[in-house]
């Protein structure tokens, strides 16, 4: 294994195995310690995508209000749809709420805002292409999911995991902004395990993956996007030998995205890398 590989597996705390039924009950006892650590809170706020990551992650959320409850605590979970107008998947995220079963079904559809703040922006001469308004779209998602928090003393809650740390594949203070990131630590097929485990609908955790944020691309997979397979990804992350295109693509993906995973810079925080 090289060094670097060794490095980037160490940093981003994923194992070589898991145990899911272990796995389960660490994620469900961090968020009630988290809880347990935070008197006002009264809700977990997540948004849904029908996608694997906040399948997962609304699942056990739910798991773990249900157990606050029954321990006397005064908690509910909301599971947030956030389509952009129409959603082209959006059978999946039904399934999803149906699987899950939140306490509370929101949808709050980030259209106008997003359009309205596009037009502000074309306006004021600055030319917002279809990428960037992908980010918008992450960006105003993460934006409604803090207003419910605020309004209900909740916390929002992250599905960002390895694989996307790796990658760098998420929004910047968009989906890669949250309060807690309970799925830190696991890969893609580590996802697929849990939900099959915990008896997820089979479609749902064998769907592409897709963050479906670009208009003129309409749910372009993430392997595209990123131009390397999550079989490649985590393998790499579980210390198994990739091929070199592979292996070069991930290491290039994961220098260019060091700055999403740095914390924001400032004159008395300098990143290791910037201390020469």
């Amino acid at each position: 294994m090289h060094d670097i590989q060794r490095e980037i597996i160490d940093a981003l705390h994923v194992k070589e195995n898991i145990n899911p039924d272990r796995e389960v009950r660490e994620i469900i006892d961090f968020l009630k310690n988290y809880k347990y650590h935070h008197d006002f809170i009264e809700s977990f706020v997540l948004g849904i995508s029908g996608g694997q990551d906040s399948t997962l992650l609304g699942k056990l959320a739910q798991m773990a209000v249900e157990e606050l409850r029954e321990e006397g605590h005064t908690i509910h979970f909301y599971g947030v749809r956030l389509p952009y107008g129409t959603q082209l998947d959006m059978n999946d995220v039904d399934d999803a709420i149906a699987y899950i079963n939140p306490d509370f079904d929101v949808t709050i559809n980030i259209k106008n805002a997003v359009d309205a703040s596009v037009k502000a922006l074309n306006n004021a001469s600055f030319h917002i292409s279809d990428f960037v308004i992908g980010n918008e779209k992450a960006r105003e998602r993460m934006k409604a999911q803090y207003a419910i928090a605020a309004d209900r003393k909740g916390v929002v809650l992250g599905s960002d995991h390895a694989a996307e740390a790796l990658t760098g594949f998420y929004t910047k203070f968009g989906d890669g902004a949250a309060d807690v990131m309970p799925l830190t630590g696991l890969n893609k097929r580590q996802g697929q395990q849990i939900l099959k485990y915990l008896n997820c609908p089979e479609h749902l955790y064998l769907k592409v993956p897709t963050a479906d944020l670009e208009s003129d691309r309409p749910l372009l997979s993430d392997e595209d996007a990123l131009q390397v397979s999550y079989k490649d990804i985590d393998d790499f992350l579980e210390g198994k030998t990739v091929p070199v295109a592979a292996f070069n693509r991930i290491i290039h993906l994961y220098k260019v995205s060091q700055h999403k995973r740095d914390k924001p810079y400032h004159r008395y925080l300098k990143p290791k890398y910037m201390e020469e």
